[in-house]
């Protein structure tokens, strides 16, 4: 499935990321501290965007926030969500081993993308 960043713009907290997959388009907050992090971590916004729409698995962590899953090799992408409105709002990343978080997917606590 192929997904494009097709747009960015400034917002107040971060910036809120276009995408478009399978002819639908999402916008995503990215706050200014997960853009911190991704580039902390190595981590390519594809690589974050493909975790918050094609997940593994999402689990329910703390305050009711999202937690999405997706593996590289050994790591794993953990893209903490939750929702301003209708609006996605990333709030950190990280990319720790796999087998410290991964429970074994096709858990789906919450979907971003709903077309799969």
């Amino acid at each position: 499935m192929t997904i494009n960043i097709i747009g960015r713009q400034t917002h107040g907290k971060g910036e809120i990321y276009t995408v478009e997959i399978q002819a639908q388009v999402i916008k995503i907050l990215f706050l200014f501290h997960a853009i911190e992090r991704t580039k902390r971590w190595e981590i390519t916004e594809e690589m974050v965007v493909e975790t918050l729409l094609l997940p593994e698995e999402v689990l329910v962590g703390h305050r009711n926030r999202f937690i999405a899953h997706r593996r590289y090799s050994k790591h794993l992408v953990r893209a903490v969500y939750e929702y301003e409105g209708e609006l996605p709002v990333l709030l950190t990343i990280y990319f720790p081993y796999t087998n410290r978080y991964f429970k074994g997917g096709s858990i789906y606590e919450d979907k971003i993308f709903k077309g799969r």
